[in-house]
């Protein structure tokens, strides 16, 4: 039934549970835009560094990127906090940390499925030497972000609202005002990472070793507390 603490029923139980609600249509909604933008920046401009930037890290990195994540691990967890059905799944005989292994494994793929490829593709018709860059970028943010919002996602009902206020404010808004920023941001962390890459600049006087450890932090640190506190829900039964 498992291997490497994975279930396959929990995985596709996930999968179900994306793909049965409103957030299954809008994570093919936002694949769509970003190519679609990215087609017609190509047509304006052809391969312009100013324009392929803006639209590969203002729209890839920074919206579709962290909205697929907040889309996809809302919709493992809390539904089924939610309605009480998760009661059930910790009855059963299985460690917490394979239950939310499982379910980031679902979160990954739609990630890599409808965030990862749609960055790559997008790359490749703005500026194919971005390609790499923004894929791998795209990859190692979206695994921070689906840990971080599995965590939200156990901590409070609202876990949608909350992260989207999260990347309004605090990744969007802050984050374009204010340096310091950068050192508390999964998309700088990216960035980061796809500087180093693609030879662009995104973002200033980031290092890349603390970026990679910062994101390998948040996605290691975000499923273990996240576990930690699926176990103490089982015991005390919170939300």
């Amino acid at each position: 039934m498992s291997a490497l603490g994975i279930s396959r029923t929990i995985v596709r139980l996930g999968a179900q549970s994306i793909f049965g609600r409103w957030r299954g249509a809008l994570l093919f909604v936002l694949p769509v835009v970003l190519i679609g933008l990215s087609i017609l920046v190509r047509t304006l401009v052809g391969h312009e560094e100013m324009g392929a930037r803006h639209a590969l890290d203002g729209l890839g990195l920074t919206v579709v990127v962290p909205l697929v994540a907040l889309l996809a691990t809302s919709g493992l967890l809390a539904p089924e906090i939610d309605d009480g059905s998760i009661s059930y799944l910790l009855a059963k005989p299985i460690s917490r940390h394979t239950i939310v292994a499982s379910k980031l494994v679902v979160a990954a793929a739609c990630v890599l499925v409808f965030a990862v490829a749609p960055v790559l593709v997008a790359a490749l018709i703005l500026r194919p030497s971005y390609a790499l860059g923004f894929a791998l970028g795209a990859l190692l943010g979206g695994l921070a972000y689906c840990s971080l919002f599995a965590f939200l996602s156990i901590l409070t009902r609202h876990a949608v609202v909350i992260g989207l206020i999260y990347l309004l404010v605090w990744e969007g808004l802050l984050g374009g005002l204010l340096d310091g920023v950068r050192w508390l941001s999964v998309t700088r962390w990216s960035a980061a990472v796809v500087e180093q890459i693609a030879d662009v600049s995104l973002v200033d006087d980031l290092p890349l070793w603390y970026a990679v450890v910062a994101l390998a932090v948040v996605v290691g640190g975000g499923a273990w507390v996240t576990g930690r506190r699926l176990r103490g829900f089982n015991l005390t039964g919170d939300e």
